[in-house]
């Protein structure tokens, strides 16, 4: 279980972009983890690179991390991951990248794993009892993930159900159908696709909501499934001089919580994620405070426990999404979801719009119990997850 070898390479990840994958080698097994990247991003969240690129990035780990690498013990995760963050020295990772810290901390939990001939989510077992996570599919949208979308990023659907493979076609069904009545609604306007696989078409925000709400209902009902509909609204990016400026309308903080718990209840959204300013989290409290529906905190908490501490004791959210790249490590990951957890909050494990074929975060949302997990419906990096996930639950059984 000791690290002998360690390597580094330059990928690309679904945006065309440079991304990291790490090799972690050790006697008796071998991890390998790819590290994705936002478009939307929190202000709190780690710097995926150091300002001077992935390539110096890579380099000043080649030189300050690996020396340090060789030697250790893969069992021994937390040694692991605060050498990582010793050996950065910031409180962001702005040295040495926390999406080549993440890339290390996952393939050596990997490489600890195959040496022990078990799966990963075996090997980080954090539950009592092992349960796939809905899948949670973006199938409209536009924001920072689309140029001539809609202001809100993501229009999402979940499907819950006993069978994980039932609720991925149940959402990919969603994704179709909704192209079909795109085309019908604007037989003249092109259609394409966002960051994530989901359509971009130019619908108001309310028009494309009523329009993946009643298309989740008829998959519903055709296909005897239960589907929810969320959104991702990703505020923070329309949020300007303390207005939230959409297309067609501009809402100050109490309009826009007004407005939302609005939504809430007359489309019966299973869940809001980012619908407030990350900087505001008294706002956030009050929305909650209006609403059952899941109001999940991303932008505002960037897997970060300090961020996820002050939510919960201002009653901020009830549910957190999880990316770890956002925190550098598989700990403070782990650490993040506990923390919501023990507070009674639900947690999302999630994708990033500039992905990777690495499927690592399925392994995690089983591994620590998540409720759910975002990784689109359709798409190469995006399936990757899916069908491990069907992968996990065979085995499961």
């Amino acid at each position: 279980m000791i690290i002998e070898k360690v390597h580094f390479r330059k990928i690309i990840d679904s945006r065309g972009n440079p991304a990291i994958e790490v090799d972690i080698g050790t006697s008796s097994g071998f991890g390998r983890c790819a590290a994705p990247a936002g478009a939307s991003t929190g202000i709190y969240e780690a710097q995926a690179y150091p300002e001077n690129g992935i390539d110096n990035g890579m380099q000043l780990a080649r030189e300050e991390i690996v020396p340090k690498l060789i030697g250790m013990n893969v069992d021994n995760q937390e040694q692991i991951d605060e050498m990582l963050i010793e050996a950065d020295g910031t409180d962001n990772f702005a040295r040495i990248g926390g999406n080549i810290s993440v890339a290390i901390s996952l393939a050596s939990a990997k490489a600890a794993a195959n040496g022990k001939g078990i799966a990963l989510y075996q090997h980080l077992k954090n539950v009592d009892e092992f349960k796939i996570p809905a899948p949670m599919g973006n199938v409209l949208g536009g924001g920072a993930h689309a140029v001539g979308g809609t202001d809100i990023q993501e229009f999402l659907v979940a499907c819950f159900c006993d069978n994980v493979m039932d609720a991925i076609l149940a959402n990919v069904a969603v994704h179709s159908r909704v192209k079909e009545k795109l085309k019908k609604r604007l037989p003249k306007h092109a259609l394409g696709k966002g960051d994530e696989g989901a359509w971009v078409a130019s619908l108001s925000n309310v028009e494309a909501l009523e329009l993946v709400v009643d298309v989740a209902k008829e998959i519903s009902e055709e296909r005897d499934v239960e589907i929810k509909t969320g959104l991702d609204m990703a505020a923070s990016e329309f949020f300007i001089n303390n207005k939230y400026e959409y297309k067609e309308m501009s809402l100050n903080s109490k309009e826009q919580i007004e407005w939302v718990a609005s939504i809430i209840e007359k489309y019966d959204l299973y869940s809001v994620e980012d619908p407030i300013d990350q900087e505001d989290f008294d706002a956030w409290a009050e929305l909650t405070s209006k609403t059952n529906s899941l109001i999940i905190g991303d932008d505002l908490y960037t897997t970060n426990r300090n961020r996820i501490k002050i939510g919960i004791e201002k009653k901020s959210t009830n549910a957190v999404l999880i990316k770890p790249n956002q925190i550098g490590t598989l700990t403070e990951t782990r650490k993040a979801i506990e923390m919501a957890h023990g507070a009674g909050m639900v947690t999302i494990i999630s994708h990033r719009s500039g992905e990777t074929t690495d499927s690592t975060i399925a392994h995690l949302g089983v591994a620590f119990g998540c409720h759910a997990i975002k990784t689109g419906s359709v798409g190469g990096e995006r399936i990757a997850k899916l069908n491990e996930l069907v992968r996990i639950e065979e085995e499961m059984k």
